[in-house]
């Protein structure tokens, strides 16, 4: 008969270096697992000091600190263990730091572990501020039942620390993380930890940390993969996008031996007692398994928290989004509003000689529709005054109507308005770009990028659209409104302009940009795939368009990630760069 584990995995959402609030959630989420009886509460990675810390941990006194927050949490624990995750700076003397899990009970920690593996790939760098574990592994017996406990990246390492420690006598492993969403990752996670089940014989359970931080939203997911006769099949799997603690049993197969066949060199590692074998006969609680979100949800979900967080933890609570009546803007006010409620987000509309009828009437109808406040604030004055003043320094002693001169003007005043109001009222700015315009730098510096945080940075045009409209079906009715989605794509900074008169359609750019931006091919590689709608002079001009763009990025607010390659810490590509491959 197998025994059972009461687990509880806390999907927690700390703040990176506010150690006193990270404490306090996890002492709060443990007296909640220890009310219920659990055996051991498993906290994501980092969890005492947020994640990821970053150069924080190359100052000693914030080591010193993690240390004594983690002492603090010790303190604070029962008969209920917990594995929690913390920055590990030894002696503080020596300079080196771990990235570590802390196994405490009783009031006291009993052990640690040090990661072994440490990735330097999309958007970690890790060896710059870790290094690697290099201490014997050894095991932890919680309730009677020998534990390994692993970090992350060392789950994903074939033969590695799971299976060593499944080999060394772990009747089940930990493996706490802080993985970033990307699309399709958790299909991604669940996969990888599958052939870790199958080649250790032993249960994994993935505990992830949710909730954003800058650019990054941890979507928590966390799982049990257990062994079978089938094979590996997740038997727990929690909710997404949300903070939760998940207390259930988990079934713990027999020690594993030479004789039954799992493993022909099975070697006996150190075990450390926590604490002593579980009652018996308590009444079962069953595992949750939640269905995974699709596609459009998770993306959804993420911008929601992305923008949650990064207002929110920075101090703020309310928003300003310029609405031009266009789809961009659209979208950056609906999750706005579904991630700080209608009232804390301010619609700002700024007309100009050239803006449509349609524009100032469709932005109106979508604040109506979201139940958000707006200002009118005209251009007209500014703009006239501006072309006053700068026409007798011109090279030719006037402005061209509609020239790109006047064209980023306009949006420079306006982002001068935004600002403005967001001093006056303590708001912080989102920026309405989407990541096609900003792969070909489709946007004016200091104007409509001038802002805190860019929503949809990473989210493709043709994306946008499907958001609005999954939006929309969530609803049950048009939120963002049927015109907007309808129209042809402006930037209305002259007369009659529409998208398509500066670059190629997006069902055609998007593709091309995707394989430039996301799929690292050359431009040779890209005129090869004969993309519907590209000639090569097309996409010759798109590829120079996104190399020459790089110093206006650098230059613009963060926003999200949403797929696996976002500018700024997945794509580093020189500024001054002559390569047109």
């Amino acid at each position: 008969m197998a025994d059972t584990l009461r687990l509880a995995i806390a999907q927690v959402n700390p703040t990176v270096g506010d150690l006193d609030g990270n404490v306090a959630l996890a002492l709060d989420a443990l007296g909640e697992a220890t009310e219920a009886g659990a055996d051991v509460v498993v906290f994501p990675e980092m969890t005492i000091t947020g994640y990821p810390p970053e150069d924080l941990v190359l100052k000693p006194g914030f080591l010193i600190d993690v240390r004594a927050a983690v002492e603090k949490f010790a303190a604070g624990t029962g008969r209920t263990a917990a594995v929690i995750g913390f920055a590990d700076g030894g002696d503080s003397s020596s300079g080196a730091v771990w990235n570590a899990v802390a196994v405490c009970a009783g009031g006291k920690i009993y052990g640690s572990y040090h990661k072994q593996h440490l990735p330097i790939y999309d958007v970690f760098d890790e060896v710059r501020h870790f290094q690697a574990g290099q201490e014997p592994l050894h095991l932890f017996e919680i309730a009677g039942i020998a534990l390994g406990v692993t970090i992350c990246e060392d789950s994903w390492i074939a033969g590695g620390p799971v299976v060593q420690l499944a080999r060394g006598g772990a009747r089940i492993v930990i493996n706490v993380n802080g993985s970033p969403f990307a699309t399709g990752k958790q299909q991604i996670r669940e996969s990888v930890i599958a052939r870790r089940v199958e080649e250790a014989g032993v249960p994994v359970v993935y505990a992830n940390l949710v909730g954003g931080q800058d650019e990054l939203v941890f979507d928590g997911g966390s799982f049990v993969m257990s062994p079978s006769a089938d094979g590996p099949v997740v038997t727990a799997r929690c909710r997404s996008f949300r903070e939760s603690l998940d207390i259930f049993d988990v079934a713990i197969g027999p020690e594993p031996d030479s004789e039954n066949g799992v493993f022909e060199d099975l070697h006996s590692y150190p075990c450390i007692q926590v604490t002593p074998p579980a009652t018996i006969g308590r009444t079962p609680i069953a595992p949750p398994l939640v269905e995974p979100l699709s596609e459009l949800a998770e993306t959804w979900e993420t911008l929601v928290v992305g923008v949650r967080d990064y207002v929110t933890k920075s101090g703020f609570s309310n928003v300003a989004v310029a609405l031009s009546g266009g789809v961009d803007s659209s979208i950056v006010a609906a999750i706005a509003v579904d991630a700080l409620g209608a009232g804390n987000v301010h619609g700002i509309l700024m007309p100009s000689r050239y803006s449509s009828s349609h524009s100032v009437s469709d932005a109106e109808r979508l604040a109506a529709n979201l139940g958000v406040e707006t200002s009118i604030v005209p251009i007209e004055p500014a703009h006239a005054a501006f072309t006053e003043m700068l026409v007798p320094i011109m090279s030719d002693a006037k402005i061209e109507v509609g020239d790109l001169t006047d064209q980023n003007l306009q949006s420079r005043i306006r982002g001068m308005v935004l600002m403005a109001m967001a001093n006056e009222h303590d708001w912080l700015v989102l920026t309405t770009g989407n990541k096609s315009e900003a792969a070909v730098g489709y946007s004016t510096l200091y104007g409509d990028t001038a802002g805190a945080f860019a929503v949809i940075r990473d989210v493709w045009k043709l994306t946008v659209y499907e958001l609005c409209h999954w939006r929309n079906e969530q609803e049950g009715r048009e939120l963002i409104p049927r015109n907007v989605l309808t129209k042809a794509p402006s930037a209305e900074l002259k007369p009659d302009q529409r998208d398509d008169q500066s670059l190629p359609p997006y069902d055609v750019l998007d593709p091309v940009l995707q394989a430039y931006v996301e799929g690292d091919k050359t431009v040779a590689e890209i005129i090869a795939m004969e993309i519907d709608g590209a000639d090569p002079e097309m996409v010759r001009r798109v590829c120079a368009l996104v190399d020459i763009a790089e110093f206006k990025r650098r230059q613009t607010p963060l926003g999200t990630r949403v797929t696996h390659k976002a500018f700024g810490r997945d794509r580093r590509i020189p500024i001054v760069n002559r390569y047109r491959g």
